[in-house]
């Protein structure tokens, strides 16, 4: 065990702060002249220089404004009345349509642009496609869902959904741990890494130069050089700034290997919207972990950014851990283009049955299909809860079914609770958030706040029974643009530990919002949340 200290605010952090073997985990200050010259400022000038080549091309043609306001508006009717016929969320289409009527041409120009893209239509078929060719290697227990139809129907319809629609078959539940800080699945994760003889598969959205990557990557190096299989895949907007490159170098000279999902390129497309949110590890097919926590040090508290930061994950062991590896492995063959020989990654068979009652589904969601999987299975947490549903997310920008859900729920009797952050990462979708308190609070929902800090943690439990622990967030990013995943878990010996953890956060950690919290946010506040809220989808 580490040593470790306590903050200010009560929580213990990590004291000790080790530096990588094999690179300077030391952050130096960047010089302006590193600023103006790096990756990043060339990306952010090359796509203001695609809206300037735009805006020139109006000033240009200024002279026939009116015919060219009269073509372009004339076509912007028909692609509104187009959006209004699409299957997609009304909020979503409300997003377009509002800049529709204030910027005909240049949002009607922006819309073609984004909505007739070859290569999205290409990488979208190529997932399906893998999504179905993987389908055999995950074949349903009958004998347990069989059981389950006979003995809880409502969890049935559940299961045959991810089943049938996300091509994850549910389990008995062998084990399961939640680690309630990213501190405890950091421990847990290195002492997992450590003993791996056979494989390592990570799958992360942010991998970020510091103390927690560089024990990560020292352990990475070496039982790369040992002759473990070694497979990163990051995301490559996530990841792009803050991954040095020296470190991706460093596993491949080991022998290990590492993709980039999506690399952001300075170009208007959609595609750069879709990013691998997904948070995996997978050690010799036996164990798997998945959560909120990316791997930088302000997960695992060794920085403090915004006060202490909160965040959840669960560990897998046996079979259940087939479901993870599965996801990291179509992913790698979409981006790779390799075929992989799948049963070579199998879990070990178990001795014997286990003995630990519950169910679990490990399963992932992608936005390249018609199935919103993430919201499907909150809706089904939220509308199946007989007594109390409590939700921890970073960013509640909820469309309209969720709410409803939620407001029929609150208004049945249903104990339903909310957390959020007090301390916000990003404070343009606090802004958001706040904008739905008062009409939460007007449902019967209770809204509390994270006093600490950010809370990052993506936490669905209901009734004591069911709980579901991953990378969801509750806004359009998650449930509609971003890959993610998670763990559904129902009667499993983790429930009370995520039922403790919520009870230590209501009592000891967050603030209650009222009535006249809400009246005594500022007029800017306000104002900024009217706004933005029309453009919430696409934030």
């Amino acid at each position: 065990m580490r040593p470790r200290y306590v903050s200010e605010d009560g929580f213990a952090i990590n004291q000790k702060k080790p530096r990588s073997k094999y690179t300077k985990r030391r952050k130096k200050p960047k010089k302006l002249i590193n600023i103006i010259f790096s990756q990043k400022t060339t990306i952010i000038l090359l796509l203001l220089m695609q809206f300037l080549q735009i805006f020139l091309a109006f000033t240009y043609l200024s002279s026939n404004y009116t015919y060219l306001s009269v073509f372009f508006s004339t076509i912007g009717i028909g692609v509104a009345i187009y959006i209004v016929n699409t299957d997609r969320n009304p909020a979503y289409k409300l997003a377009w349509l509002v800049p529709l009527l204030i910027f005909p041409v240049f949002t009607t120009i922006l819309y073609i642009i984004l909505s007739n893209q070859p290569y999205k239509r290409k990488v979208s078929n190529a997932y399906v496609e893998k999504n179905l060719d993987t389908r055999d290697f995950l074949p349903e227990d009958t004998e347990l869902t069989d059981k389950i139809k006979q003995d809880d129907p409502e969890l049935y319809r559940l299961i045959r959904y991810l089943d049938d629609s996300a091509g994850f078959p549910a389990y008995c539940c062998e084990d399961i741990t939640y680690f309630p800080l990213g501190e405890d699945k950091f421990e847990a994760m290195v002492r997992e890494l450590k003993s791996a003889e056979k494989f390592i598969f990570m799958e992360y959205f942010i991998v970020d130069d510091g103390e927690m990557w560089g024990e990560i990557l020292d352990i990475l190096i070496e039982k790369a050089f040992a002759g473990v299989e070694v497979k990163l895949i990051v995301d490559g907007m996530g990841s792009q700034f803050t991954m040095p490159a020296r470190d991706i170098k460093a596993i491949e000279k080991a022998g290990g290997r590492v993709l980039i999902f999506n690399r952001f390129r300075p170009m208007m497309s959609t595609i750069q919207n879709n990013r691998d949110h997904r948070k995996i590890l997978v050690v010799d097919g036996n164990v798997g972990f998945t959560g909120g926590v990316n791997i930088a040090d302000e997960y695992i508290n060794r920085l403090i950014r915004f006060g202490h930061w909160k965040d959840t994950a669960v560990m897998l062991r046996g079979q259940s851990v087939w479901n993870l590896t599965m996801m990291f492995i179509q992913m790698w063959e979409v981006i790779s283009q390799e075929s992989i020989v799948y049963n070579r990654y199998r879990p070990s068979e178990p001795t014997e049955k286990p003995e630990t009652q519950g169910i679990v589904v490990p399963y992932s969601d992608t936005p390249l299909d018609s199935e919103k999987i993430g919201r499907m299975v909150y809706l089904s947490m939220i509308n199946n809860a007989k007594k109390y549903v409590y939700i921890t997310t970073p960013y509640f920008i909820p469309d309209n079914e969720i709410l409803s859900a939620l407001d029929l729920a609150a208004k049945s009797g249903v104990d339903v609770r909310i957390i959020t952050p007090h301390i916000p990462d990003k404070w343009y979708i606090q802004c958001i958030t706040r904008s739905y308190y008062l009409e939460l609070l007007n449902m019967g929902v209770k809204v509390y706040e994270y006093v600490p800090g950010f809370i990052h943690a993506k936490n669905t439990l209901s009734d004591d029974k069911r709980a579901v622990v991953g990378t969801i967030n509750f806004d359009y990013r998650s449930l509609y643009l971003h890959f993610e995943d998670a763990v559904f878990m129902q009667d499993t010996s983790c429930i009370p530990d995520i039922k403790e953890d919520f009870d230590d956060l209501f009592l000891n950690r967050c603030h209650r919002i009222t009535y006249e919290d809400i009246r005594n946010l500022s007029f800017a506040s306000r104002f900024c949340s009217i706004i933005l809220r029309i453009f919430a989808p696409m934030l």
